[in-house]
């Protein structure tokens, strides 16, 4: 097998694809094989590969790899629409022996559209629009023709389609005038409801929020076109449904954010949070805080606080806080509603045996219903063991599983309803019934959740209950970096990190703990923004919107994390001590100030003295004088007193006030030798030392061996002016010349505890 990289290459990747490719093992070896597989037939070149990719990206049941690869060889399917039937064609039948007669038919094998079709069928779809087009010219919409002429004319290719198109049109109304090129007027925009068929509820905007809103229904529009027979099989009774929610909420965008309290919220969460909650504000919409609390033995209630306290930090408060332990009940009775429809069985498989993508058929598939509606009866009762039987719905996912299970048995007792209940509901099951019951209109959700968009449609429909319809968007990745609850519970158990709000980590609560400003993690989110692709970033544009923030919102202090001690042997003050105005925000002076001491003895960094200065340092030297920040003062040594080991403990200075000295290179930071604070200063840096430590090819022993082991370090001797005394817990501040920190909650009456925030600025010599 040659090397990996370059045989992707070779396959029409670019080498950054190839990269990306290798480092999903599952989807890196499927392209190898099918590559292998096509050569016995025809050259692999980027045509070929293209089609390959997307059959190792999306073919679910792998035993039918050889099958299709054999079909784009021999260029039996040589379009991405034909590759796209003949997938759908495998997912909806998985079982062998294959009938390749209808594979081939549902996938357009040897069909050939010739141009005199196209043109037939497009001079007939002009001449039905020959009077708009008359009207409108150049300005009139051509997608709805499009979207016609690829009813059509399924398998043929569309940019044969689209050229056939104009040239109609040219000959139709002959070249584009000057009226024709000048810009479309920008009339205000009728807002149609984002469903459909929901008329009464009319306003017009040019928002940009709106603007959303009609891409959204446009969108759902087509789609609902275009997938409504893969999809959705509407009940009788669906626009009537939809109707009774337009009155229900008025037309009303509503959301929700639907965390399982099972675990601390993390960076990806932040999104999911400004998305949900942030959407439904700028449409005047509601969204609630819905907690997924179906799986008791994993749920605490420092979660439910926690996962509350976080949104509540971000800025947002929820509609109404609600659990989808409220409707147990009327889940129970929609299961019952399939089981009598057929569309649910009470199976026996076990565990071990449903796990994967592809398990044995059930052969209590086919239970009589009456059977089955007993044995969920004798469920609810507890009158069967844990792990023995599970209640299946009828219903091939997108990412090909079976019969996903809707309840389960556990003898857990629940911390809302005690143990009225001895089964409990799987996710697949409760989402979108939960959605219907709170009159949901956008089901927000992460990229890995389209395999159950089908199975949520499906769900609502088969219990002929209104549907809301769901949305996907790319998860928020950060490297260097686990999100992982049981990772994070892994770090924890080994005493690499200290709980679920270490600084070091990305979790909320370490993120607020360590300092960041919740308006940084909004702007943040804003600035990546919503796209259906997985976004996965550097640090480093996070940190740059918390510097941005902090900036403006965090008043200046002096401290030294590692102080010498200078003593000024000509005090401008017999009293010993001078009152110091130091500027809060030195470029916005008008934000107020606060005052610190000058006293005859202060503290320095001793990174900011050196006995022979070099040419490039601008510091305090034996031969070269420095300005002290705010007091007007510059230094000049007279001698320097060393410990027995030879160190410099203490430094004898005389002063000059700055008007009578040379400008000094440079003016450094102090805080009062006597009257100052004693404070623990923490420093963290990454945890982990590579982008990805969960990818074994380059962390092979795994994400807890990548650890940096010097991922923190505690200093216990810093000293800062006693401004901060009354600051409280996540109060925050610029240390000048040394970064952003944030009051720690170890802090006592006795000791001040700072986490450093983030530096003044990135160091260029990180990796």
């Amino acid at each position: 097998m040659p090397d990996l990289t370059s045989l992707f290459v070779a396959a029409g990747l670019t080498e950054q694809k190839a990269n990306e490719t290798l480092k999903n093992k599952q989807v890196s070896a499927s392209f190898a094989e099918a590559i292998e597989l096509a050569k016995h037939t025809c050259e692999v070149d980027k045509s070929v590969g293209n089609l390959l990719y997307q059959i190792s990206t999306r073919l679910k049941h792998k035993h039918h790899l050889p099958t299709i690869v054999s079909y784009v060889a021999s260029k039996k399917l040589k379009t991405d629409i034909q590759l796209n039937c003949a997938l759908d064609y495998l997912k909806n039948n998985p079982s062998m022996p294959l009938d390749e007669s209808k594979f081939s038919e549902a996938s357009g094998v040897g069909v050939e559209v010739s141009p005199a079709q196209i043109e037939d069928v497009i001079e007939k779809l002009v001449e039905a629009n020959k009077a708009e087009l008359l009207e409108q010219r150049y300005k009139f919409n051509t997608g709805k023709i499009l979207m016609n002429a690829r009813k059509l004319l399924k398998f043929a290719d569309g940019r044969i389609v689209k050229s056939e198109l104009d040239m109609q049109i040219l000959d139709l109304l002959g070249p584009k005038s000057e009226a024709d090129l000048e810009p479309a007027s920008k009339p205000k925009v009728p807002y149609l409801s984002y469903y459909v068929w929901g008329n009464s509820y009319t306003l017009t905007t040019n928002s940009f929020s709106e603007f959303l809103n009609i891409k959204m229904l446009l969108l759902y529009a087509f789609y609902l076109l275009n997938n409504i027979g893969s999809y959705i099989e509407f009940s009788t009774s669906y626009i009537a449904l939809m109707e009774e929610h337009l009155k229900i909420t008025g037309g009303q965008v509503r959301t929700r954010f639907p965390p399982e309290p099972n675990g601390i919220l993390h960076i990806g969460h932040a999104k999911a949070i400004n998305f949900n909650f942030g959407y439904a504000k700028a449409n005047d919409g509601v969204c609630f805080l819905r907690y997924d609390d179906t799986n008791p033995e994993k749920e605490e209630e420092k979660f439910f606080k926690g996962i509350l306290d976080m949104v509540n930090w971000l800025g947002y408060t929820p509609y109404k806080v609600t659990h989808a332990s409220d409707y147990f009940q009327e889940l129970f009775d929609l299961a019952v509603v399939l089981i009598k429809k057929d569309l649910a069985y009470i199976c026996h498989q076990k565990y071990e045996e449903l796990k994967g993508i592809n398990p044995p058929p059930s052969p209590w598939r086919n239970r009589p219903i009456p059977e089955s509606l007993a044995l969920f009866e004798d469920m609810r009762k507890g009158k069967l063991d844990e792990g023995s039987t599970t209640l299946r719905m009828k219903h091939v996912m997108e990412d090909g599983k079976q019969d996903p299970v809707a309840y389960r048995i556990k003898f857990t007792p629940h911390h809302r309803t005690g143990d009225k209940w001895c089964i409990y509901p799987t996710y697949d099951f409760t989402h979108c019934l939960c959605d219907s019951i709170e009159q949901i209109s956008h089901s927000l959700c992460t990229k890995e959740f389209q395999a159950r968009r089908s199975s949520y449609f499906w769900l609502c429909n088969s219990v002929d209950i209104y549907c809301p319809v769901q949305w996907e968007y790319g998860r928020l990745n950060l490297q260097y970096t686990v999100v992982s609850k049981r990772k994070i519970q892994k770090l924890i158990d080994a005493g690499i990190v200290r709980d679920w709000d270490d600084p070091r980590l990305f979790t909320l609560t370490a993120l607020r703990r360590r300092g960041f400003p919740p308006e940084a993690l909004n702007d943040f989110c804003a600035k990546v923004g919503v796209t259906g692709n997985l976004c996965i970033l550097e640090p480093s544009m996070l940190e740059a919107c918390v510097r941005t923030t902090l900036n403006n919102t965090a008043p200046r202090v002096m401290a030294v994390l590692y102080p010498l001690k200078v003593t000024i042997t000509n005090f401008p003050n017999e009293a010993g001590s001078l009152d110091i105005k130091v500027p809060d925000f030195p470029a916005d002076e008008s934000k107020g100030n606060h005052v610190t001491n000058l006293t005859k003895s202060i503290f320095i960094e001793r990174s900011d003295y050196m006995e022979i200065a070099d040419k490039s340092y601008k510091r305090f030297a034996s031969d070269q004088s420095v300005g002290l920040r705010h007091a007007g003062l510059v230094l000049t040594l007279e001698r320097a007193e060393k410990s027995s080991k030879g160190d410099v403990v203490e430094l004898f200075v005389t002063c000059k006030s700055v008007e009578d000295s040379p400008k000094p290179k440079a003016f450094i930071h102090w805080v009062s030798a006597t009257s100052c604070l004693e404070c623990e200063v923490r420093v963290y840096s990454r945890l982990f030392k590579h982008k990805n430590p969960e990818d074994t090819s380059v962390v092979p022993g795994g994400f807890v061996t990548d650890c940096n082991s010097d991922s923190l370090s505690v200093n216990t001797a810093a000293r800062v002016e006693c401004s901060v005394k009354k600051a409280k817990v996540f109060d925050k501040f610029q240390f000048e010349r040394l970064g952003y920190f944030c009051i720690d909650p170890d802090t006592t009456d006795n000791t001040m505890v700072f986490n450093r925030t983030i530096p003044l600025k990135e160091d260029a010599g990180k990796n």
